[in-house]
Formats: structure tokens, sequence, C-alpha cells
């Protein structure tokens, strides 16, 4: 299934490729196949999309958890 995220993710439209290389890999793996292991879905999901920074790679699952963690404890 695949992310209803994907048209508006931030992640391809301003920083990588989606159609070649790295972006294709992350596309077929997080966004067709495994949406709920990509580290920027996790974290829109459980704090909202403010919460997810540029630089959060689909594969960042670790610092996902931080980032939902952090805010998990100011709510």
């Amino acid at each position: 299934m695949q992310c209803e995220k994907l048209a508006a993710c931030p992640f391809y439209n301003e920083k990588m490729p989606i159609d070649s290389g790295l972006g294709a890999m992350y596309r077929k793996k997080y966004c067709e196949n495994d949406r709920e292991s990509c580290a920027r879905f996790m974290v829109s999901s459980a704090v909202g999309k403010d919460y997810v920074t540029n630089s959060l790679y689909p594969n960042m699952v670790e610092q996902a958890k931080q980032i939902i963690a952090e805010q998990s404890v100011k709510k």
C-alpha cells in the first residue's frame, strides 16, 4: 500500500529525487511497501508533521523515536 503522504512529502519534493538512486530505493522500501517503518511517517503520525525535520531520512528510525519521545514529554 502506497503511503498517502508521498505526494506532499518534502523529503522528495525538495531534497531527494525519487526516480533514481537512493531516492528510488527509499521510495520502493518505505513509500510503496512499508510506510510504518519510515522515520518520517512515524514522526508525522505520532506527533505531527511540524516535527518532521528536512534532515530526517526515512531510515533514521532512532532519531524518529527520539523526536517522538521528546515531544511526548512536552505534552
